[in-house]
């Protein structure tokens, strides 16, 4: 046994598990308002912090102590005063910011909940349908894919398809298939008033939130739908699928479908997760987010449906390629963006 080896792995198991006793503590600090406390009031100390939100003192100060060892929040022993730093609210306070996180943590939570129905389907190889995950992952998700979306949209993965912004500022008809809550479709609306959208999901609790979301926003050039990747209808210039298409049962013949609803000079932009061909070029942080999370709930959702093919969170480019070009029907093929965190294909008929 190399000592050194051992030594480093003992060290990585006391970060992450670390993380993992933290998790329900952050989400407690950002369910009380915690965070949003400091970024706005702080420095405090832990009795300052109880006199603001008539909260326990003592459960603070314990709270901010395993914050502050997480190097979550900043300590100032002089004066015993906690606070955040401007990267500490970026991540955990700002939730306009490109790196708020702390959605993060609640998927995380929703996936040891659903730890039991995992672990059953492990022995059968079934799917678990995605309207039997945890009710809380939905808005999880949503929560946690917000920031990157209003960042990143209009900004850059739109203007990296060619001519798309163009034909959205005069207006276009766009579909967003498998939009979840809807908030990448309702972004997208506000930002190309002359387009129509329409956003396509296969689970109902989600189309109501989406359109509560639309209720909300009073918007008119917007709708929702429940419907599957492989049946919804009408004729698109555009059609959107963001981080899902990895989800479905049949991607290929949902990107069959799809081709067959754009118009001849249409765009299909699909938003992955960022991976490479091969496992052990995945073997990062990243990737081990990534992988975490589908046999959590990618791998099971897939299954549950019709096919089953199951290309996981970590598919990679070449087997998108597949599904969208030889099963799909498309005649051009490229990647147009990519980030940390995804990769943005754009394909044509």
């Amino acid at each position: 046994m190399n000592d050194d080896k051992l030594n480093e792995l003992v060290g990585q198991m006391l970060s992450d598990l670390g993380g993992a006793f933290i998790m329900p503590l952050v989400r407690i600090g950002d369910s009380l308002g915690l965070f949003k406390m400091l970024s706005e009031d702080g420095p405090l100390t832990s009795h300052e912090l109880a006199h603001k939100t008539g909260l326990a003192e003592r459960y603070l100060r314990e709270w901010l102590s395993a914050m502050a060892a997480s190097n979550y929040i900043s300590y100032q022993a002089s004066d015993e005063k906690f606070s955040l730093s401007e990267e500490q609210i970026a991540v955990f306070a700002d939730e306009n910011s490109p790196v708020y996180l702390i959605a993060a943590f609640d998927c995380a939570a929703a996936n040891v909940h659903n730890q039991d129905k995992v672990q059953g389907v492990f022995k059968t190889g079934e799917g678990l349908r995605w309207g039997d995950q945890p009710e809380c992952l939905f808005c999880a998700v949503a929560k946690f894919f917000r920031p990157g979306y209003q960042h990143h949209i209009m900004q850059d993965w739109l203007p990296a398809l060619d001519g798309v912004v163009d034909k959205l500022e005069q207006g276009a008809s766009v579909a967003d298939v498998g939009c979840g809550h809807g908030l990448s479709t309702i972004m997208m609306a506000e930002a190309f008033p002359n387009s129509n959208f329409t956003g396509f999901d296969f689970h109902e609790g989600s189309i109501a939130e989406a359109n509560r979301h639309v209720d909300e926003h009073r918007l008119q050039n917007v709708r929702f739908q429940a419907a599957l990747a492989k049946e919804f209808d009408g004729e698109y210039d555009l059609v959107c699928m963001f981080d899902c298409l990895h989800d479905m049962g049949d991607p290929a013949g949902a990107s069959a479908h799809i081709r067959s609803c754009l118009k001849q000079d249409g765009t299909l932009m699909v938003v992955e997760p960022i991976a490479a061909d091969a496992i052990q070029d995945n073997i990062n942080p990243v990737g081990r987010l990534y992988y975490a999370a589908s046999t959590m709930v990618c791998v099971p959702t897939s299954l549950a449906q019709e096919v089953g093919t199951a290309l996981g969170a970590q598919a990679g480019e070449k087997r998108l390629r597949e599904a969208i070009v030889e099963g799909g029907g498309f005649s051009q093929f490229r990647r147009a963006a990519e980030t940390p965190f995804n990769m943005v294909l754009e394909a044509r008929p």
